[in-house]
């Protein structure tokens, strides 16, 4: 089948795949454009599992002032090679990370695994003392409780945030999107956000 070179170069421009990518992505699925995108973002997500468990030790600390240089964000974005750290594409996923966290003064976490146990003990307090709770049974009660506080919780995670570019996908799927179009693993290692008047973070 012929694939034309502008086809082609759109679909680099919308997925930030290789060439060679592109041209075999749209060669099966006999050139509709849409479905090329998807199997693309599939391939994307299969490779960072492959390499999700890769040692990065190379990467960049960037830092992002919101509009109006009342908010701050410094984020450490590691990945494989130096190589790597120099590329647009990781440098722009550093950029928008640090956007992301700058828009959302909720997220505290990078994932899951990093919610403390004191953390989830003060909002399972919080949520367990609301009055609309006061006159259900204690197993409903406790359902409930334990639904709100995973919702709660989710807030705080970077990664499980919508992404603020595209809020079709989390923030974790625009990462691993860019680990198949980069080929390395990459790893949002650290981040701090200061606010103006606010010491918590000095």
């Amino acid at each position: 089948m012929n694939i034309s070179s502008e086809l082609i170069k759109r679909l680099r421009e919308q997925t930030g795949a290789g060439i060679l990518s592109c041209k075999n992505a749209l060669v099966e699925t006999g050139g509709n454009f849409e479905k090329a995108v998807e199997i693309l973002k599939l391939k994307g997500l299969a490779t960072a599992e492959k390499k999700s468990l890769r040692t990065t030790q190379q990467g960049i600390i960037v830092s992002y002032i919101h509009a109006g240089s009342k908010i701050g964000v410094m984020l450490e974005l590691n990945c494989e090679t130096d190589f790597v750290a120099r590329r647009p594409e990781f440098n722009e996923l550093a950029k928008n990370i640090a956007m992301q966290i700058a828009s959302n003064e909720n997220i505290e976490v990078i994932s899951s695994n990093d919610i403390s146990q004191s953390l989830k003990d003060e909002v399972w307090q919080f949520e367990s003392i609301k009055e609309d709770l006061n006159n259900k049974p204690e197993e409903i009660k406790s359902k409930i409780v334990s639904g709100r506080v995973e919702k709660t919780l989710k807030t705080k995670v970077l990664i499980e945030q919508p992404f603020i570019r595209d809020p079709n996908i989390t923030v974790e799927q625009y990462i691993k999107q860019t680990i198949g179009v980069l080929g390395e693993n990459i790893k949002v290692r650290r981040f701090v956000r200061y606010v103006l008047g606010e010491l918590d973070n000095l």
